[in-house]
């Protein structure tokens, strides 16, 4: 198998090829395409102010910053935060950096470690730990960008578990400074204790019989009650950060939360069906929980050996928790990386037999059936893109990216951070990145926005009608969206449901944004 590094020429050459051919043989209308309606007097002008900023990055980035940008729907929590408060828990915990792999550890200090608080003031030796821990300034000199960014989780792991509350709301002030107000980040529950009770159980291939050994004896129930718990803690501890309901309330708190559960997909059968069982009931019994995920590389000798087992067991799962939503990293994977039998089925088996509503990354859909377009845009499928950790991770971007494969063939779209700590970046970064490398317009990146929020995982009716062209439903179809005085037909419907009120919210957010001069 060739490295990541040397595979780079090939997954140009082959990713570009497929990406024109796929696009000239299966384009149809992109999203949005069905919308007649001319642009409001506040669209126009944002698009013309956009039009003639779009070669200058600086006076873009301010634009963008400001832009309400909905949703972050692919976030992990751990990765999420900044590299810089990491090392703050780190010191606050007195715990100790080992000086030659720079990973943190449970004190006492040894002579091979450094006290992590040194990091505060040896300007040195907190660069080291900074690129250590993210991919900043990152060269791919002894490492690869893939390798590099998933051992960073390792190197700083001992300093993200401690303070999640804390964690949570430096990632969601950076959220709301830049106009979003909804966030569904990853995280693993009860993560210790689903080990030992898959240890203690261990694996059978009978999903039935294997589901009623984790429940009898209070088995999961327990760990429901642990990982209930826990979030209560950590939205306590968040809340306390933020000093929600004060006249001191930090940004933070006006972003709605919902977690996803995490399991670990290079893990054991029994651990990963163990976790993804928990997700589930949590997802039955507690309104935070929203989702369950697969998380790891996908690229793992692990996970390519149980990846149909692990969709098999979702495919178990499913209908016995019908409230449990399911997104799965699907095709984050290139030539090079992985044999390329292994490009060819992953985000389909994700979705038909996975039962996955969303797919997060999705890159490798070039090396698949062509039909796959089209099956994910008649199942409205979303395509979870974090165009900065494809880059970073696999090498992919600009034409050989399939963000705009994906559009002009009409499945749902959604920008998304993934680990903006570990990138460097945030969510603003992501939505440059699509506008200058795919010509977005102003209706383009307000699409985005707005699709992000359709397809998050809230219960209740839709705003709209039609989530393809944003026609509204009937009940406000007459009302001037986001208004202070929705109808009382309007009324009603965002009464008895948290994804319309929060799509409400934005439709106001678009039009204070609109209304400024600039």
């Amino acid at each position: 198998m060739i490295t990541l590094r040397r595979a780079t020429s090939l997954v140009a050459a082959t990713c570009t090829a497929t990406l024109l051919s796929l696009a000239q043989a299966t384009a149809v209308a992109p999203p949005n395409a069905g919308r007649v309606q001319q642009l409001t007097p506040g669209e126009a002008r944002a698009s013309a102010h956009l039009n003639a900023i779009r070669k200058d990055p600086d006076k873009l980035r301010a634009f963008l910053y400001q832009l309400p940008k909905g949703g972050d729907l692919h976030n992990h929590l751990s990765g999420a935060v900044s590299t810089e408060l990491l090392i703050q828990l780190a010191a606050d915990d007195n715990l100790c950096i080992d000086t030659g792999t720079l990973t943190a550890q449970a004190p006492p200090c040894s002579t091979t470690t450094r006290p992590a608080a040194d990091a505060l003031t040896d300007q040195d030796f907190r660069r080291q730990v900074i690129e250590a821990w993210s991919m900043q300034d990152f060269k791919p000199i002894v490492e690869t960008g893939h390798d590099h960014f998933f051992a960073t989780f390792g190197k700083f792991g001992e300093a993200s578990w401690r303070h999640p509350g804390r964690m949570l709301a430096d990632v969601t002030d950076t959220m709301a400074k830049q106009n979003q107000n909804y966030l569904e980040t990853m995280l693993t529950p009860a993560s210790s204790g689903a080990a030992a009770l898959a240890n203690k159980v261990g694996f059978d291939p009978d999903f039935a019989a294997m589901r009623a050994k984790l429940l009898a004896d209070n088995g999961i129930a327990d760990l429901v009650t642990q990982a209930r718990s826990d979030a209560d803690r950590m939205m306590a501890e968040y809340r306390d950060t933020e000093q929600c309901g004060t006249s001191q309330a930090a940004p933070g708190c006006q972003v709605t939360v919902r977690l996803i559960s995490q399991a670990s997909r290079a893990s054991t059968p029994a651990r990963v069906f163990t976790q993804l069982l928990l997700g589930m009931e949590l997802a039955s019994h507690d309104d935070r929980f929203v989702a369950v995920n697969l998380v790891q590389p996908e690229d793992y000798a692990a996970s390519l050996e149980n990846y149909d087992l692990q969709m098999r067991m979702l495919d178990f799962l499913h209908p016995l928790y019908p409230k449990a939503h399911i997104s799965l990293h699907a095709g984050e994977l290139v030539p090079g990386l992985v044999k390329p039998e292994d490009l060819t089925f992953h985000i389909r088996e994700a979705v038909l037999t996975g039962h996955a509503e969303r797919i997060g990354h999705g890159v490798d859909v070039v090396h698949e059936d062509h039909d796959l377009f089209q099956t994910l845009a008649a199942r409205h499928t979303l395509i979870e893109v974090p165009l900065t950790s494809n880059e970073q991770i696999l090498l992919v971007s600009g034409d050989e990216h399939p963000f705009p494969l994906y559009r002009r063939n009409g499945v749902p779209t959604a920008l998304a951070t993934d680990d903006p700590g570990v990138s460097r970046g945030d969510i603003t970064v992501e939505y440059q990145k699509a506008t200058e490398r795919y010509a977005l317009s102003y209706v383009d990146l307000k699409g985005l926005a707005r699709t992000s929020l359709e397809y998050a995982f809230l219960p209740g009716r839709s705003l709209w009608r039609d989530p393809d062209t944003f026609a509204p439903a009937p009940e406000c179809a007459r009302d001037s969206l986001g208004g202070s005085r929705p109808s009382a037909a309007c009324a009603r419907l965002l009464a008895g449901s948290p994804k319309a009120q929060l799509e409400w919210q934005e439709e106001g957010l678009f039009k204070q944004f609109e209304t400024v001069k600039r």
